[in-house]
């Protein structure tokens, strides 16, 4: 990662009730980056955490008296979606990193992301669960929900990624600025939607292999979640299917208003009235 030097990096780390690892996720993230050697700033939004998680996380922003790192908050719990939009307002990195905070994927792989983005010149690098190499370590009901919502995105829009849900990503910031204009989803398929539109405008995506080490005996995803998960992935589907109508259509009105001038410029060159 040597090309990276001096080369400022933005890690966006949004936090919902994690009050009890808050602070070793952030020590641990800052030991990562700082053996890197890297320019770098994390950015914690609080997602309107019911804990004391602003409060430690704010004091410990306090304790360590340095400009890298940023606190920001949601009165509210939004959804992961917002939180990440809120932070990027804030990044002034070259490259942006997603990162959750329950550390289930440990920071020091990104090194593996930044070579992958390097050697396949792709603009965004996203973890997959699904890649060959990858090594999975968490409970298997998650494992059932993923292999499902996989075959479910698959089917609806055909891209050619194999996961779009796990948490550790990295853009290049012009590319996350341009994607996050269109962007819409703020909860459950913030990362579906991201990736749906990221491709639609012809971004390169590549995927890189992860270590996932779950941090929690059980899964907080519940049959709630998981049905507006749903909800947001059918109305993200409707959306591009809407949007890809509306460009055929401008597409086919383009050409006939293209024919059109050319009929009219021949009339006018043949002063045919």
């Amino acid at each position: 990662m040597k090309y990276l030097n001096g080369t400022r990096i933005s890690i966006i780390m949004p936090a919902y009730n994690e009050a009890d690892r808050i602070v070793s996720s952030l020590e641990e993230t800052m030991r990562t980056f700082d053996n890197f050697k890297l320019n770098y700033e994390i950015i914690i939004v609080d997602d309107g955490s019911a804990d004391a998680t602003y409060k430690i996380v704010h004091e410990f922003a306090r304790k360590v008296n340095n400009d890298r790192i940023i606190v920001q908050r949601n009165r509210s719990n939004y959804g992961k979606g917002r939180a990440l939009r809120k932070g990027f307002r804030f990044a002034k990195g070259e490259y942006v990193i997603f990162l959750d905070a329950d550390m289930d994927l440990h920071p020091g792989q990104i090194d593996t992301f930044f070579d992958i983005m390097r050697l396949t010149e792709s603009d965004i690098v996203i973890g997959s669960k699904r890649h060959p190499n990858s090594q999975l370590t968490y409970p298997p009901e998650r494992r059932l929900m993923s292999s499902v919502y996989f075959f479910l995105v698959k089917m609806l829009f055909g891209l050619p990624i194999n996961d779009t849900q796990t948490g550790l990503k990295l853009f290049k910031h012009h590319v996350l600025k341009q994607v996050f204009r269109e962007y819409i989803s703020r909860e459950f398929a913030f990362d579906l939607e991201l990736l749906v539109n990221a491709h639609r405008l012809g971004y390169k995506i590549a995927e890189a292999p992860v270590c996932i080490q779950s941090q929690r005996e059980y899964s907080r995803i519940g049959i709630g979640t998981v049905y507006k998960m749903c909800l947001d992935t059918f109305a993200i589907y409707f959306r591009f299917v809407r949007n890809r109508m509306r460009h055929a259509a401008s597409t086919v009105g383009g050409k006939k208003h293209v024919k059109n001038n050319m009929h009219y410029h021949y009339k006018i060159k043949n002063n045919v009235t």
